[in-house]
């Protein structure tokens, strides 16, 4: 099996698989990285976003073999620490998630837009946010959490 060199989080990681793997079982499977999801497997509903260098995509389609040219990849646990992202704050502080299985997707594709628009309306997030499906419906609180953060309304009160 090939061996591929990729920059995850800010590290080299090697990892041995066939080729065709996706980049999203690479992730989860093979480097642990579990904060990314899986849910549709065809690139539809967004459970699986994540950064490559600094674009967010969906990991559950893309082929490890495209990945080992220096790109960076970045995952949910490549945001923060100790969860303290102002996009992670704004989750809790606005209580976004309920049973949670798409919120890592969701927060990528929001730390996304708010690194390429630190200051969008309403329609703005709404527009950027569309792709990224959530069985709960929590769009609202989504929105709200988006806002938060890009005002810098994160801190506990």
């Amino acid at each position: 099996m090939p061996t591929y060199t990729l920059h995850i989080n800010g590290k080299k990681q090697e990892v041995e698989v066939a080729q065709g793997t996706t980049l999203l079982w690479v992730l989860r499977e093979h480097l642990g990285l579990t904060g990314t999801k899986y849910s549709c497997g065809i690139a539809l509903c967004g459970s699986c976003t994540i950064h490559v260098d600094n674009r967010p995509v969906r990991a559950c389609t893309l082929k490890v073999e495209n990945f080992s040219k220096g790109q960076n990849i970045r995952t949910i646990e490549g945001l923060s620490d100790h969860a303290d992202h102002p996009v992670q704050k704004a989750w809790v502080k606005a209580q976004v998630p309920q049973c949670g299985y798409c919120q890592s997707g969701q927060i990528m594709q929001a730390v996304a837009l708010l690194e390429s628009n630190p200051n969008p309306s309403p329609e703005e997030i709404k527009t950027y946010m569309n792709g990224i499906l959530c069985r709960c419906g929590t769009y609202l609180r989504v929105i709200k959490a988006i806002g938060l953060a890009a005002t810098n309304q994160t801190q506990e009160t």
